[in-house]
């Protein structure tokens, strides 16, 4: 069964576009939540990370902070 996903990001940041990118071209569905404009998704990742760098993964309750293509394809169990 896939593991649910989520991404913090904003719409300029140039690692979110990447991480998007990297998992649209390994066909696995996530939910982007773009905390520049939506609030309660910064309060969310903020709760979950003590932060406010992005992006951060949610892959199944794994918090993954920035680009980290392994740890990424270790959560997802490529």
């Amino acid at each position: 069964m896939a593991k649910s996903v989520k991404v913090y990001s904003t719409s300029t940041c140039p690692w979110c576009i990447r991480v998007k990118q990297y998992l649209k071209d390994n066909n696995i569905e996530f939910q982007n939540l773009d905390v520049s404009i939506d609030q309660s998704a910064a309060n969310e990742m903020m709760a979950k990370t003590g932060q406010m760098g992005v992006p951060v993964l949610d892959i199944g309750g794994e918090i993954i902070v920035g680009f980290d293509k392994e740890r990424i394809k270790s959560a997802l169990g490529l």
